[in-house]
């Protein structure tokens, strides 16, 4: 039998420091025995205490980018990450319509840990009304759904009716991650009108930088080898919650988590 090389293409940031961003992407993708390929939206000058300086990518760089990637090595799966540029929005966009890639997953990162926004008004706009509706998937976690529709999400219950109107207003499976909790990690899923529910248990650790980069990407993975929605975000879960737990303790902030930690140290 003939081995299969997955493709999975992230479409993101850089971050310099290795825990989040493309870094992260292409090392959880790594981790999955899939070949990574990457359209860089932005170089980022940060680390584990903070962002320093942002390099935008231009709109005609990135759709460089995109046609060299789709032309050549088509992917099985597409990751997009941070994007703060409508332009930048409007060209991915115009990308996924051109070429129609299957499983795409859209990290919705919109509101950074302290609360501030991180999109302008335009590309917020651009987001809702270009990007979201090509998705398959989005991935907002609580503060991003609130964003999205405009109300409190406090509880389980104000979680499952969040994804439930996430997915009738863009018409796309919602997961809305519940990490930012303090009991319990435990996310909700709409795929079609079905509720599921992933319980996961919150691993005590400063060190979290790039958990929903990491999460998005193992997600996409899953979708590339063919798996469901749901097991490919049960796996994805599985997959992020050893990578917390191995206990990876660089840098002076928040750390990265462990992509790796499967892989022989020996």
């Amino acid at each position: 039998m003939r081995w299969i090389m997955y493709k999975v293409l992230t479409i993101a940031g850089s971050d310099c420091s290795g825990g989040a961003g493309i870094q992260a992407d292409i090392k959880t993708i790594t981790a999955y025995g899939m070949y990574a390929m990457s359209a860089i939206t932005a170089l980022t000058a940060q680390n584990t205490t903070g962002v320093y300086g942002v390099l935008e990518s231009t709109s005609d760089f990135l759709d460089n980018q995109l046609n060299c990637i789709f032309t050549d090595i088509f992917p099985d799966a597409v990751k997009i990450g941070m994007v703060s540029d409508a332009g930048l929005i409007e060209t991915i966009a115009d990308a996924l319509m051109k070429y129609r890639p299957a499983n795409i997953v859209l990290d919705t990162v919109m509101v950074a840990t302290s609360g501030s926004p991180l999109l302008k008004e335009d590309a917020m706009s651009a987001l809702i009304e270009r990007l979201i509706p090509l998705a398959d998937v989005i991935t907002p976690n609580i503060p991003e759904a609130q964003v999205l529709l405009g109300r409190n999400i406090e509880n389980i219950e104000d979680m499952k009716a969040a994804a439930i109107d996430l997915y009738a207003k863009f018409g796309c499976a919602a997961l809305v991650k519940g990490g930012h909790g303090t009991e319990n990690a435990t996310d909700v899923l709409c795929d079609k009108g079905e509720i599921y529910i992933f319980e996961g248990t919150k691993i005590d650790t400063e060190n979290s930088h790039g958990t929903g980069c990491t999460l998005s990407s193992a997600i996409a993975c899953n979708l590339a080898k063919g798996k469901s929605l749901a097991d490919s975000i049960k796996n994805a879960k599985e997959y992020l919650t050893g990578a917390l737990a191995d206990g990876l303790d660089l840098g002076k902030g928040s750390g990265p988590v462990n992509h790796c930690y499967k892989i022989n140290k020996d």
